[in-house]
């Protein structure tokens, strides 16, 4: 790097001819490099300032003033443009400043090293999209939306009016799912009249009463009713006994968005005596469909386990059920038999007087919001 007083050639030997020349062309080829201006200087030259030996600073001398540039970083290999105006690789800039609106000019905004893209307004200042379609994610990978902190996430239509709908639409055959944290409620709420709705796919229930159960033929359980007090509730059960095991049947045409999964149950019950042994029943299932024979044995039964609790005429609810796998291959539009049963021939059941099923709740789950 060299600086040289003034680029004109003076008439001299050869040997002097050809020194000037080679300073003057290496002024020239090393950008008049020097910790100050070069004496050969003039309006419209450029000159490379190294007072700073790893970040020199390239300026213009417009006749009386020396204008700054930009610094290059030789161990970063980058440069950094000092007027805001001049366009520029912002990657050496830690905090790069915007003087009007960004335009990218048709281009798009990418991170090349897999690093985030924030976008974060200060204080409470707003993030507006103006664009008739926003789309998020990177091409078959997941796309996730996640509010910074314990706000909310909140869709506004029509600039937050309640004028405009808000349409979730999936692909082709696709699945929308919305799937609560932890113990969260998935839930519509209309801000005026409280009337809206929405429906999630996953567990539901059937209630079965006791009254839309029969006893078998054979080991039937006995219907009964058991009046507690005039004109109060009355129990109608089926009576199950302590020494026989007992059945009783229902059927379900299940609705066409149950997955055709497993099934749970749980049995609501009430004691004849005061005794408190353990009760147990079971619940088995066989699914038939259209021109199928009703002559078919039962799928493969599961039981829960229950004591007694020692008050005549109390209600008691046992603990859900294991998974019930449905025998026969369950089908749209089948007809789903059940079977339930105490199962006093267990030495495990030991409450010693009659079990009254008041009614079975069927857990299923569903896969799709209705059953069109």
């Amino acid at each position: 790097m060299s600086q040289v007083s003034d680029y004109s050639l003076a008439n001299q030997g050869f040997s002097a001819f050809r020194t000037e020349l080679n300073n003057i062309l290496g002024a020239i080829n090393t950008l008049n490099a020097g910790s100050s201006a070069p004496g050969s200087i003039a309006a419209g030259s450029l000159w490379l300032d190294t007072t700073n030996a790893t970040t020199p600073t390239l300026k213009f001398y417009d006749g009386s003033d020396q204008i700054s540039l930009c610094t290059f970083n030789y161990s970063a290999n980058t440069v950094n443009w000092l007027d805001n105006s001049v366009t520029a690789d912002l990657s050496g800039d830690s905090s790069p400043q915007l003087g009007g609106d960004l335009d990218v000019n048709g281009q798009d905004i990418v991170s090349t090293s897999n690093a985030d893209i924030d976008i974060i307004p200060n204080g409470t200042g707003d993030v507006n999209l103006g664009a008739d379609t926003v789309q998020v994610g990177d091409h078959d990978a997941n796309a996730t939306i996640t509010t910074q902190g314990t706000g909310d996430l909140i869709l506004n239509t029509n600039n937050g009016t309640n004028a405009g709908n808000i349409t979730l639409a999936d692909g082709s055959n696709g699945d929308i799912t919305i799937s609560p944290h932890g113990t969260g409620v998935a839930k519509a709420v209309d801000a005026g009249d409280n009337t809206a709705a929405i429906k999630i796919a996953g567990k539901e229930t059937i209630w079965v009463p006791a009254q839309a159960m029969f006893g078998t033929t054979t080991n039937g359980a006995d219907s009964q009713a058991v009046e507690t007090t005039a004109t109060r509730p009355e129990l109608k059960v089926l009576d199950f006994d302590a020494s026989t095991a007992e059945y009783a049947q229902f059927s379900v045409a299940m609705p066409k968005s149950w997955n055709l999964g497993t099934v749970t149950f749980q049995a609501f019950w009430t004691p004849s005596t005061t005794n408190t042994g353990n009760c147990i029943f079971g619940l088995q299932g066989v699914g038939c469909a259209d021109g199928d024979t009703g002559d078919v044995v039962f799928g493969t039964a599961q039981e829960v386990t229950d004591a007694g609790i020692g008050t005549v005429e109390d209600i008691q609810v046992t603990s859900v059920s294991s998974a019930i796998t449905i025998a026969g291959t369950p089908a749209d539009d089948d007809l789903t038999f059940f079977q339930v049963y105490r199962d006093a021939a267990d030495g495990s059941d030991t409450f010693t007087g009659d079990a009254r099923l008041l009614g079975i709740k069927l857990f299923f789950t569903t896969d799709a919001a209705n059953d069109a």
